[in-house]
C-alpha cells in the first residue's frame, strides 16, 4: 500500500473516532441538570479508540498525572468509567501482583475492549465490573483510591454514584477527580465536557466529600482530590 493512501486512511479512522467520541449514549430517568449543570451524555462505546489516540499524553501529560497519583504497589484502585483501559491497564502494572484494579463501566462493550488488551498484555489483576447508571457496584470500604478521568461530568445519577464510592473507600480513602477546566477558553473541548472548580466544589461538598488536595500543573485539566468529609455531631 502506497504510504501517501495509509496516512490518508489512518486520518481517517482518527478522524471517525474524534466524531464517534462525541456520541452519547442515551439514560433512561437520568437527570438533564445537576446544580445549575447540563449533564453531558456518556461517550458511546464505539468512540473508544478516541480514548487511545497518539496524542493524548501530548494533550493530556497522561504520565505527569500517574506519577501525581500517589499509587502504591498492594492497593486496590477502581478506575471508574474506564472505558477501553487506556488507565486501567498502566494502573494494574502500578498497584503490581498484591494489589488490583476495579475497573467499572457501564456499556458491556467497553469491559469486552478492556478483556482483550488485558489478556493481549498478559494483566490478570484487573476485575471487570458492569455498573449501573446508579450504582458502581463497588465494594464496601476496600478501595484506597477511586479514579475518575473525564467521566464524573457524565453521570446522570451524581449523588447514587458518589454515595456509592464514598461507601467503597476505605477510611483513608480518596477519589481524584479529572475534569477539563471550563475557566480555560484555550481547552479545545465542548463546554459540555468541561468544569470549573467552583462547580466541582459545589458538587462534591454537597455529598460529603472535602477537598483534601489539588494538583494544578497538567496541561487541560483539573485534578482534585477528595475525602469523606468528617460527620458532624
Amino acid at each position: 500500500m502506497p504510504r501517501t493512501l495509509f496516512f490518508a486512511l489512518l486520518f481517517v479512522a482518527f478522524s471517525s473516532a474524534s466524531v464517534l467520541a462525541q456520541e452519547g449514549v442515551v439514560l433512561q430517568n437520568g437527570l438533564p441538570f445537576y446544580k445549575g449543570r447540563e449533564i453531558a451524555q456518556t461517550m458511546h462505546y464505539r468512540g473508544a479508540p478516541w480514548l487511545i489516540r497518539e496524542s493524548r499524553q501530548r494533550e493530556e501529560d497522561c504520565q505527569k498525572m500517574l506519577e501525581n497519583l500517589g499509587v502504591k504497589p498492594g492497593m486496590t484502585i477502581c478506575d471508574m468509567g474506564c472505558g477501553n483501559g487506556f488507565y486501567s491497564l498502566k494502573l494494574a502494572e502500578m498497584v503490581g501482583e498484591e494489589g488490583k484494579v476495579l475497573a467499572v463501566d457501564i456499556q458491556a462493550e467497553m469491559l469486552r475492549l478492556l478483556k482483550a488488551r488485558a489478556e493481549e498484555q498478559g494483566i490478570d489483576n484487573i476485575e471487570l465490573i458492569l455498573g449501573d447508571i446508579d450504582n458502581p457496584k463497588l465494594p464496601e470500604g476496600k478501595v484506597d483510591l477511586v479514579m475518575c478521568v473525564d467521566v464524573y461530568h457524565e453521570f446522570s445519577h451524581p449523588e447514587e454514584m458518589l454515595a456509592g464510592m464514598r461507601k467503597a473507600l476505605k477510611p483513608d480513602g480518596k477519589i481524584v477527580l479529572l475534569e477539563f477546566r471550563m475557566e480555560d477558553p484555550k481547552v479545545p473541548i465542548r463546554t459540555l465536557h468541561k468544569m470549573s472548580k467552583e462547580q466541582i466544589l459545589k458538587e462534591y461538598k454537597a455529598n460529603g466529600f472535602h477537598l483534601a488536595k489539588e494538583f494544578d500543573d497538567l496541561p487541560w485539566q483539573h485534578m482534585m482530590f477528595f475525602e469523606k468529609a468528617k460527620e458532624e455531631n
